[in-house]
């Protein structure tokens, strides 16, 4: 769409069909890929080449690769629970039995959703909530086997993460209370899912990991730390948490025994938009415990931490643990919204051992502002090393895939167009990831809600 009523140089190139890697990064791309796998696998590698119309109409993919259309907003879930939910997000594979995956998807569903999570006895937190969870099972051969509600009830289902146990912690970005948009409960948590049987999971909120804008979630699989990440609209804009369990790494359900939730303070740093300079180091950084975690009267970003404060930035989103850190992507900042500085998007990493942070990658403009490498939402580690990022902004839609050297380039293209011939439009891509192997990359288009499985071709070479 146009910016300000112009149009942009983005929705050109997007109109005439070009594949154009409007992605460019700063600073030290091999601390992103510490911990994981370096052996060369199907996907995730490098460049493929060029991206390849589909003749559907659907995604387009470079040559070689093909695509399974797993799931659709609006046709049965094959439970007989109702329809497909609108507004697929993020997601996560886990082994099952027999070579089957289990494939949970989150519903970012708000009180307008057009098609809801329907509610499932014994699976629902609040009857008036349209957001939720389902959960596919896969067979060895990919094909979908069932289809279920997972969680019900629940609102702004945005994005989560795995646990070490196997289960996905599914989290609401939105801290509306009862009684606001005819909710009857308080939202804002997060929700453990089981994703071989949810009823043993159930919709129990896990209150003590508090109550505000949750977007992601990763756990450290050392010690059970669980980290978060608060994706705030408005100024002063959300905090980097952290959440020390009663009961470390106790499996499924532990979480709901209780902890301690505490912020993340950066001595002289109130806003990291300020930081600009990848590899900015920070030692000695702080963690202060949250005076309310269930933000009865006053959300937690604006409560008082003292005298010192709380370090706040724009737009914190992604999370996840890599070797011995966690790290955590702020989409952008703008400093007419708000922020301390502009940005196109920030990967930072916190090392829990030394105690310090450090801006590992900036992304910026590729050629200029009208074409910027711009939101970086959902983003996960291929299992060959490989980045990928979902693009999320104006004009075509595209999954990125970065390599170790820094090299991008483009692995999917969204083409449904949700606009007109004149003025097309696109969904986002969100919930990046991979199956247990490796082989699969899964991918959801958040309108019309569309869950994809790309898989290579035996004679697809990297370029």
């Amino acid at each position: 769409m146009s910016e300000n009523g112009r149009t942009t140089r983005r929705q050109i190139l997007a109109r005439t069909g070009a594949s154009v890697a409007a992605i460019a990064f700063a600073g030290n791309l091999t601390e992103l890929f510490a911990g994981t796998a370096s052996a060369q696998v199907n996907l995730g590698h490098t460049g493929y080449g060029p991206l390849v119309p589909d003749p559907k109409g659907l995604l387009d993919l470079p040559k070689g690769f093909r695509y399974r259309v797993l799931s659709r907003e609006g046709a049965p879930l094959r439970s007989g629970e109702g329809e497909v939910p609108s507004h697929p997000d993020g997601m996560a594979s886990f082994a099952g039995r027999h070579g089957r995956v289990h494939l949970v998807r989150n519903h970012e569903n708000r009180a307008d959703a057009e098609i809801p999570v329907p509610p499932v006895e014994g699976l629902t937190y609040d009857p008036a909530g349209k957001g939720g969870c389902t959960a596919l099972t896969l067979d060895s051969d990919g094909r979908v086997r069932s289809e279920r509600v997972a969680i019900a009830g629940t609102a702004v289902n945005c994005a989560g993460g795995p646990t070490p146990w196997g289960t996905w912690l599914t989290c609401e970005e939105t801290e509306d209370k009862a009684g606001t948009g005819g909710y009857a409960k308080d939202h804002g948590f997060v929700f453990e899912v089981d994703p071989a049987d949810p009823r043993r999971s159930g919709a129990v909120p896990l209150t003590a990991m508090g109550r505000f804008q949750h977007e992601a979630v990763a756990v450290d699989p050392r010690r059970g730390i669980v980290y978060e990440t608060e994706d705030a609209f408005e100024r002063p804009f959300g905090l980097f948490y952290r959440f020390l369990p009663d009961k470390p790494l106790g499996g499924p359900g532990s979480l709901r025994a209780g902890g301690r939730l505490q912020a993340m303070r950066v001595p002289g740093v109130p806003d990291l938009s300020s930081v600009q300079e990848p590899g900015a180091r920070f030692d000695g950084v702080e963690w202060a415990d949250v005076p309310d975690p269930l933000a009865a009267r006053t959300p937690v970003r604006l409560q008082d931490f003292g005298p010192r404060g709380i370090t706040h930035a724009q737009k914190l989103e992604g999370c996840y643990w890599g070797g011995r850190s966690v790290y955590f992507v702020s989409s952008y900042a703008r400093s007419a919204e708000g922020s301390a500085a502009d940005h196109y998007g920030q990967i930072w990493r916190y090392d829990p051992s030394a105690r310090r942070l450090t801006l590992v990658v900036v992304f910026g403009p590729d050629t200029d502002v009208q074409l910027p490498g711009e939101s970086p939402d959902n983003i996960c580690l291929a299992p060959s090393g490989g980045l990928m990022v979902c693009e999320d902004g104006n004009g075509a839609q595209h999954v990125f895939g970065v390599t170790r050297q820094g090299d991008v380039y483009a692995m999917a293209r969204n083409r449904q167009n949700i606009g007109t011939d004149e003025e097309p439009e696109w969904g986002e891509f969100a919930g990046v990831s991979f199956s247990p192997d490796g082989g699969t990359m899964y991918v959801n288009c958040y309108s019309p809600g569309t869950t994809f499985a790309v898989t290579v071709a035996p004679r697809a070479v990297p370029r």
